[in-house]
């Protein structure tokens, strides 16, 4: 009940105060600076919760002197973890925070394209609302994709969806799937499934397909980015200024667990 409590709190505070928002019709702007140069962001308006958090943090002095701890080349490079902050060589990072989460504001005008800033978070099977973590962060990387390489993925969604809406559908009636199967009725179980197969190929049926738009193959096929990500996690910003800086990071050697060899410090500041 404590917890609870606490993640209503923080929620409100996010929602009902103001932490140093920009004037209107002006976008938040931060910048981090790292030994290999600095990278500036701007922060979407759409996502003012994450927003909020983010400044009141680098108000706070919360992004001074952290590690780059997570590092994978052709993917992403994350930050954010307060247990880095003077971390032991080779020690496992990527678990702290605060003790709060930030609801999602996963909104699809913001895909996955290289330079995006995106909020960290734990994992559907104990976080199936997708809420995200009060500090570690991601800056997106990805990779160049080939259209054809889109079109499979495109199939491939397409086709989760129809899982996905058959595993729900199976959920609803699973007691009387596992009464059944003490009984021994093996062929009613599968005729109640492939009776549910056809309902659910004739609702997926009705639906618009699952299609990257023309915005999104092109950032995809030029500077690339990673679309399996789209739609899971909260993109919040966007890299400006330092691409370049981005490539030198995650070019950095790492070692089992994606942390660098040789820590890489980071320190945020907010632009005017």
């Amino acid at each position: 009940m404590k917890k609870t409590s606490i993640l209503i709190g923080i929620t409100c505070l996010l929602v009902n105060m103001t932490f140093g928002n920009p004037q209107k019709n002006e976008e938040q702007r931060v910048q981090i600076e790292t030994e290999f140069g600095t990278i500036k962001i701007k922060l979407y308006d759409e996502t003012p919760l994450h927003r909020d958090n983010f400044v009141k943090l680098t108000k706070e002095g919360f992004y001074t002197d952290l590690l780059f701890h997570r590092v994978i080349q052709g993917f992403m490079v994350q930050g954010g973890d307060p247990d880095s902050k003077n971390a032991e060589p080779g020690k496992r990072l990527g678990s702290g925070g605060l003790d709060y989460t930030i609801p999602a504001e996963i909104n699809p005008k913001f895909f996955h394209r290289k330079g995006v800033l995106a909020a960290a978070r734990m994992g559907d099977q104990v976080n199936p609302e997708k809420r995200s973590s009060s500090t570690q962060f991601y800056i997106l990387q990805g990779r160049i994709f080939r259209s054809g390489e889109l079109d499979s993925m495109e199939l491939n969604l397409n086709e989760s969806r129809k899982i996905n809406m058959l595993q729900a559908r199976i959920k609803t009636i699973e007691p009387e799937l596992n009464k059944l199967g003490t009984e021994g009725k093996q062929d009613e179980i599968n005729s109640r499934i492939n009776a549910l197969k056809a309902e659910v190929l004739t609702e997926a049926a009705k639906l618009p397909p699952i299609k990257f738009t023309d915005e999104q193959r092109k950032a995809y096929t030029s500077i690339g980015g990673y679309p399996s990500l789209d739609n899971g996690y909260t993109v919040f910003g966007e890299v400006t200024e330092g691409l370049e800086v981005l490539d030198k990071i995650a070019a950095q050697a790492v070692d089992q667990n994606n942390r660098p060899l040789k820590d890489i410090k980071f320190k945020i500041s907010l632009l005017q």
